[in-house]
C-alpha cells in the first residue's frame, strides 16, 4: 500500500499545489535517490550529448520519463507513474516489468530495479554512489532513506507539470541555442538554459561528488539558466531560480520582477519562492515575469546579441 498521511497540503487536484518541504522531506530525499538510480542507467547507455543533456529526465502526463534509451539493437524506456505509483520499464521488443513505488529503502529499490533490468536483458554498469549530494551512501547500502508518501510525490510532479508548461512557453521565444526543459537528477531541479553562443571562462568545479570536467563541459559557453527546485540547504522552501554564467558585473543588483524575487549571495542566483507564484492572481504571468526579467538582466549586462537570439511572437500567428 502507498503511504498516505494526513497533511495540510492542498488537495492533489490543485493546479499549483502547496509543497512545503518540511512536510515531505523524508519522501523527497528517498525519491531523489531513486531518480538518480534511473538517471544513471540512462547515463550509462546514452551517447554523450553536450552539457550532459543525455542524462536528464522529462515531465510527462503521468510522472517522469527517461524517453527511449538505446541498448544494442533495441531500446527501452523507464517511467515513474505517480497515479498508479509504479516504476515501469518497457522495451521496443514489447517486454515490460514494473516495481511498486512504496515505502522501501533505497537499497531495496536498487536491488529490485537491477533485477528487473536483467530479466529484460539490460545490464548497465553504473556508479552506485549518488552525485551532487553530501550524504552519498552507495545505493546498494542505503537502508536509511526509506520513505514514500505517494500523495506528496504526486503533488511535486503536479508542480513540475505547471513549471514545465511555463518554461516551454519561455523557451519558445528564443531562437538561439537552448536546452530542452528537463530534470537534472543530480540536484533534482527542472531547468531550461539559454546560450549566448560565446565561449565562457573555465568553470571552477567543486560540486560534491561530481567530476570537475563534467561541470566544466556543462558551462563551456555563456548561459542564462532558470529552473525549479523543491528546496534544501540554504533555501528551505520550494523556489524558482535564475542565474548567469559567467555572472556579468551588476547582475546581482539588477531590478527583476515580480516584487519578492531576491538575489541569494549564498547561491549566486535570483530566487522566487514557489508560494509567491502559486498564490499570485496569475501564476503564469508571475513566473514568466521572473524568467524574462532575469534573462534580460543577464543578456543586457552580458552584451548578448538579443536581436539575433529572440523573437517576439509565434510565427504561426498572422
Amino acid at each position: 500500500m502507498v503511504e498516505r498521511r494526513t497533511s495540510s497540503l492542498h488537495p492533489e487536484s490543485a493546479v499549483w499545489p502547496a509543497l512545503p518541504l518540511d512536510e515531505w522531506k523524508d519522501t523527497y530525499v528517498t525519491l531523489h535517490r531513486w531518480l538518480q538510480i534511473v538517471g544513471k542507467t540512462r547515463l550509462a547507455l546514452m551517447p554523450w550529448i553536450n552539457h550532459s543533456w543525455h542524462v536528464t529526465l522529462y515531465v510527462d502526463s503521468r510522472g517522469l520519463t527517461t524517453s527511449a534509451i538505446p541498448c544494442g539493437a533495441k531500446s527501452f524506456q523507464i517511467n515513474f507513474d505517480f497515479f498508479d505509483h509504479q516504476l515501469t520499464i518497457r522495451t521496443s521488443e514489447n517486454a515490460n516489468r514494473s516495481l511498486a513505488l512504496r515505502p522501501r529503502s533505497v537499497a531495496d529499490f536498487y536491488r529490485e530495479f537491477t533485477e528487473k533490468l536483467r530479466e529484460l536483458g539490460i545490464d548497465p554498469r553504473i556508479n552506485p554512489r549518488p552525485n551532487e549530494l553530501e550524504d552519498a551512501i552507495p545505493f546498494n547500502q542505503d537502508e536509511s532513506h526509506a520513505s514514500y508518501d505517494g500523495a506528496a510525490a504526486a503533488r511535486c510532479w503536479r508542480v513540475l507539470v505547471q513549471a514545465e508548461r511555463v518554461f516551454t512557453a519561455f523557451r519558445a521565444r528564443f531562437l538561439g541555442k537552448c536546452s530542452p526543459v528537463h530534470l537534472f537528477w543530480g540536484a533534482f531541479d527542472l531547468a531550461v538554459t539559454r546560450f549566448s553562443g560565446r565561449p565562457a571562462p573555465r568553470q571552477p568545479g567543486g560540486v560534491p561528488h561530481l567530476p570537475d570536467w563534467v561541470a566544466r563541459e556543462a558551462y563551456s559557453h555563456e548561459v542564462s539558466s532558470a529552473g525549479f527546485w523543491p528546496g534544501g540547504g540554504a533555501i528551505s522552501y520550494p523556489a524558482f531560480y535564475s542565474y548567469a554564467y559567467p555572472e556579468p558585473e551588476g547582475y546581482r543588483d539588477a531590478k527583476v520582477r515580480p516584487a519578492g524575487a531576491l538575489y541569494s549571495n549564498d547561491l549566486r542566483e535570483f530566487i522566487l519562492p514557489y508560494d509567491q507564484v502559486r498564490q499570485a492572481d496569475s501564476p503564469d504571468k508571475a513566473l514568466l515575469e521572473f524568467l524574462e526579467s532575469t534573462y534580460a538582466a543577464a543578456a543586457d549586462l552580458g552584451k548578448w546579441d538579443r536581436s539575433a537570439l529572440e523573437r517576439a511572437s509565434d510565427p504561426r500567428v498572422t
